[in-house]
């Protein structure tokens, strides 16, 4: 157990449950371009990979190993089309679920200061925010608009530490990209890996390997390393 009185969460699949909305957006979009299927588990080796936190640089990345090369910006329009939604067509963000228990960050917030270091844009945030996290305060927020590197860079916990000198940060995330920008910050990470998720145990393999202090099987498990 870790005392830590700045906790800072990633997003996906640590607050939110993005299965039926980002990993489908993958392979809807790759299905559209190349014709092909792609299994969850196939995108869960390129995660584990690292390198691929950004979804539209990952989607296209597949195509090309499919043999279909298709310009970035094409990628991405089509992409957030299928997040987001289009002409009336609602989008994949909706199949979102929020992960936390009812109370439990507001319980964490009395006596802990809550942020999110996320590799989302600050408009996809805000959209799941809006509609899952009222009356939950989490500051500051770094999103990828906010960092010049990207994930495995630690420059966005580098940035909030900047800001919480005093305070001890402890990193929740999902993916080893995650695990890899905080050893960087030399902030201590607890990875957050659910039974249901595809590549469980090299996952869970990979954080031990490369340092996690702590695995829990999602956030709800949180007081289990915290003292």
């Amino acid at each position: 157990m870790v005392e830590a009185d700045l906790l800072v969460f990633d997003m996906d699949g640590v607050l939110v449950d993005v299965a039926d909305s980002y990993r489908e957006t993958i392979v809807q979009t790759v299905r559209h371009f190349s014709g092909r299927d792609i299994s969850r588990e196939q995108i869960q080796e390129y995660k584990n990979q690292g390198g691929w936190n950004n979804d539209w640089a990952l989607t296209q990345r597949i195509l090309h190993d499919l043999g279909a090369d298709v310009e970035y910006d094409t990628v991405v329009t089509h992409f957030d089309k299928v997040w987001a939604g289009d002409e009336g067509v609602p989008g994949l963000v909706k199949r979102e679920r929020w992960i936390g228990e009812p109370g439990l960050f507001e319980r964490l917030s009395t006596d802990r200061q809550l942020a999110i270091f996320t590799g989302r844009t600050r408009w996809e945030l805000k959209i799941t925010l809006n509609r899952f996290a009222h009356g939950i305060t989490f500051y500051p927020i770094i999103c990828a608009d906010d960092v010049t590197l990207a994930k495995p860079d630690p420059e966005g916990l580098l940035k909030i530490r900047e800001w919480n000198t005093e305070r001890r940060m402890l990193y929740f995330g999902d993916v080893i990209d995650d695990l890899r920008s905080a050893r960087a910050a030399e902030v201590p990470f607890v990875g957050v890996v659910e039974t249901s998720r595809p590549e469980r145990e090299r996952t869970i393999n990979q954080f031990r390997d490369e340092g996690a202090i702590a695995i829990i099987e999602n956030i709800n498990e949180i007081d289990q390393v915290l003292v």
